[in-house]
């Protein structure tokens, strides 16, 4: 069996799937359109990192949780697109790494304010840092192997 050479690509776009739909689980419950799946028990709050009316679950009137789903969707349809786009497939390694890596860039900045800040964290927005570190990785791996197999 041989192992394609862009299998970190693919990772990337088949992990991009999970993180798409926590970050839409967490829009919808910030719109209160759903009810949260955790209740409030001490450091475990999804209602003050992510609620409705959760004081830093947004930037102005644009919740987090959106510009999460948008950067998942980015990811993926940047993965998606470099079949069809010639520039895409050229620059999709930079493109995958400043992506992936803004997106860990901002996973970190909100889990640092759950934790000092807010003090309660939210297993939803907990799960999607992993995954965006997940993606950070394989985007570092991906570039290595793109500049040793390039001559």
């Amino acid at each position: 069996m041989k192992v394609r050479a862009d299998w970190p690509v693919r990772v990337i776009q088949l992990l991009a799937v999970p993180g798409l739909l926590v970050a839409f689980y967490l829009w919808l419950y910030h719109e209160g359109s759903l009810v949260a799946a955790c209740t409030g028990s001490g450091w475990d709050d999804c209602g003050r990192v992510s609620g409705p009316g959760a004081p830093y679950s947004s930037i102005g009137p644009i919740p987090i949780a959106l510009i999460g789903f948008v950067g998942y969707a980015s990811i993926f349809g940047l993965i998606w697109l470099k079949d069809w786009v010639p520039w895409a497939e050229q620059n999709l390694a930079e493109l995958l790494m400043g992506m992936t890596g803004l997106g860990f860039l901002f996973s970190v900045g909100l889990t640092l304010l759950e934790l000092l800040v807010i003090h309660a964290i939210c297993r939803y927005c907990v799960v999607s840092a992993i995954i965006m570190t997940i993606l950070f990785v394989l985007a570092v791996i991906n570039l290595r192997r793109r500049a040793t197999l390039e001559p």
